[in-house]
């Protein structure tokens, strides 16, 4: 009878023992971590930055693997209905995850609800630059300028419905001004129409236009974070110019399927959160002009669901509708 006690009382901590075990198992295989986007861009450099230390803290290799389509939306469906075991991951940026459910009806997941937000990457600031035929100076200039011809100043931007397309109609709605939005089919093509001369103005991502900056090819007039950016100490941001509170910036971080187990997830961040604070890879964000920073998931879920209100409120403001 006392044999039978035993083996009751202790059936409990075997399988306590077996549940952590199979927790400590995690992860198992290699991680897929998936780029909605085809190489080459903002988020895939991303992915490949930290994709080799990672893996090394997590003792698997981590595939990048580009699932591009739909402005990010063919991807990051495809890990929302991923196995939530931790082994799929997304590379989530703000397109798919802040702006693409303003935009896109009847998008195929929820940005809030079907995803396991594991770490911020980076924060990349908006810039707002003039060309080198525009005569504009400064952020006051370039609002005067407005001013005196509403709706006629062009203001380029990497496309319908990008970060910077919204942070352009944010601009026009904090300074009382009406650019004239001209869209190209990402940031290249404006940058090369900018050095042209065929457009005056532009906001775009800090990252991919720092090098047409730092060889002065293109002045920026501003830095739309919340404090100067460090690879542009010099350069003002929008609030010290006199728009109070403007913050417009893109972010990049690492996701899971919703339902992926807390303890899986909680191994990712530790994990995140030193591949973070390598030397290597902070010093690789900070050239790209990025601003590096791990975050714990619930920041980081707290950030998507605030940048989502944000750009939703500025497309209600703004009169914007997209079919």
């Amino acid at each position: 009878m006392k044999k039978a006690i035993l083996v009751v009382l202790m059936a409990p901590l075997t399988l306590a023992a077996v549940g952590a075990g199979a927790q400590q198992k995690f992860p198992t295989r290699p991680i897929r971590l998936i780029v909605p986007y085809p190489p080459g861009g903002n988020v895939d450099i991303t992915a490949r930055i930290i994709g080799p230390t990672l893996g090394e803290r997590l003792g698997q290799t981590i595939v990048v693997d580009n699932r591009g389509g739909g402005g990010g939306n063919v991807g990051a469906h495809l890990v929302a209905k991923a196995p939530p075991d931790g082994h799929t991951l997304l590379m989530g940026s703000s397109g798919p995850l802040s702006i693409n459910p303003v935009v896109v009806p009847n998008l195929p997941y929820d940005s809030v609800k079907d995803y396991a937000p594991v770490s911020r990457v980076h924060v990349v600031p908006l810039v707002v630059l003039a060309g080198p035929k525009s005569g504009i100076t400064s952020v006051k200039d370039l609002i005067e300028r407005a001013k005196a011809s509403p709706g006629k100043l062009a203001a380029a931007s990497a496309g319908t419905g990008t970060t910077n397309h919204f942070g352009i109609e944010l601009f026009n709605t904090m300074a009382g001004v009406r650019l004239l939005h001209v869209p190209y089919k990402g940031s290249g093509p404006a940058l090369t129409e900018m050095l042209g001369g065929q457009v005056p103005v532009m906001f775009d991502q800090l990252s991919a236009s720092i090098g047409y900056v730092r060889d002065g090819r293109l002045r920026a007039l501003a830095v739309a974070s919340a404090r100067r950016a460090s690879v542009l100490p010099a350069v003002p941001t929008l609030d010290e110019s006199g728009l109070r509170g403007y913050e417009a910036s893109t972010f990049i971080g690492v996701l899971a399927p919703a339902g992926t187990p807390k303890a899986v997830v909680a191994t990712l961040s530790a994990a995140m959160r030193k591949v973070m604070e390598t030397a290597m890879v902070r010093d690789k964000f900070l050239g790209l002009g990025a601003e590096p920073g791990s975050s714990s998931p619930g920041e980081f879920s707290r950030l998507i669901a605030d940048e989502l209100a944000k750009w939703r409120d500025v497309a209600q403001k703004a009169g914007l509708k997209f079919e």
